[in-house]
């Protein structure tokens, strides 16, 4: 007994390693961090008024001579990392304006289970009040051409999808392995095309799809899901890192190549 009882023990012992160490690989962006700081584009923390707070939101621009697009980015359950940061930058470096708004901010958490918990305690009405906020800041900057688009990764992903139906000036939303909607008034109002990214290898997330298919498909509306073969949830994240698996950094490479063409059409 005392061996199976051992034997269980550093079972969840090594379980709990791996949830560790997941965790710290999502918070530990030191590569995220280094391609951020060598990026010659510009960019800035702003203050946000959102109904009776201030939000923080990190805002990046392109280098160019006309005025850009603007692209609101929603970060994934693990907050604005640096890894969301950076992709603002790569947006700006396919010559859209970027903005990221923090829906934690105030809160402080120290690891992704923090993140989360904190997360999970927003309701939708504030949700919705801090990326209107992003959307109303981002039609007013200078260097901006008034089209708006939406993206979002992981929780993010499905907020977009949602958010998708409450902003009526969107021209575009890109889903990333966020689940999608399930019933006929969460896709009513959507005004846009919603092109979406996932993974082969998330069958969490992956099973909503046909549902929301049928429903887009009903409302008349524009959805085009996308499976990339191999990949695993977060793999735009996962397929950055330096020990990214092969089908994790193809499926991000492919699913950016796909993304800089629909970029080009905003």
């Amino acid at each position: 007994m005392a061996k199976i009882d051992t034997f269980i023990l550093t079972k969840r012992s090594l379980f709990a390693l791996c949830a560790i160490f997941l965790a710290q690989s999502v918070f530990a962006q030191d590569w995220a961090k280094e391609r951020l700081n060598k990026s010659p584009r510009h960019g800035e923390w702003v203050d946000l008024k959102s109904g009776e707070r201030t939000i923080k939101a990190f805002v990046v621009y392109p280098e160019r001579k006309d005025k850009a697009p603007v692209v609101v980015a929603i970060h994934e359950i693990f907050g604005l990392t640096d890894w969301v940061r950076g992709i603002c930058d790569q947006l700006a470096e396919n010559g859209v304006i970027a903005i990221a708004p923090d829906l934690l901010s105030g809160q402080t958490y120290s690891d992704a289970d923090g993140a989360r918990k904190a997360i999970s305690a927003l309701t939708k009405e504030q949700i919705k009040t801090d990326l209107d906020a992003a959307a109303d800041y981002a039609q007013k900057i200078p260097a901006g051409n008034g089209t708006l688009a939406v993206c979002g990764f992981c929780w993010g992903g499905g907020v977009t999808f949602s958010y998708a139906n409450e902003n009526p000036k969107l021209k575009a939303a890109y889903s990333f392995y966020g689940p999608a909607p399930d019933e006929p008034s969460k896709v009513a109002n959507i005004p846009c095309p919603v092109y979406g990214f996932y993974a082969e290898n998330d069958e969490r997330v992956g099973a909503t799809i046909p549902k929301a298919q049928e429903l887009m498909k009903a409302a008349g509306k524009k959805y085009e899901p996308v499976i990339y073969k191999g990949a695993t949830h977060g793999f735009m994240r996962e397929g950055e890192m330096p020990n990214a698996s092969e089908a994790n950094k193809k499926a991000r490479d492919d699913a950016w190549a796909r993304w800089k063409t629909l970029l080009k059409q905003l």
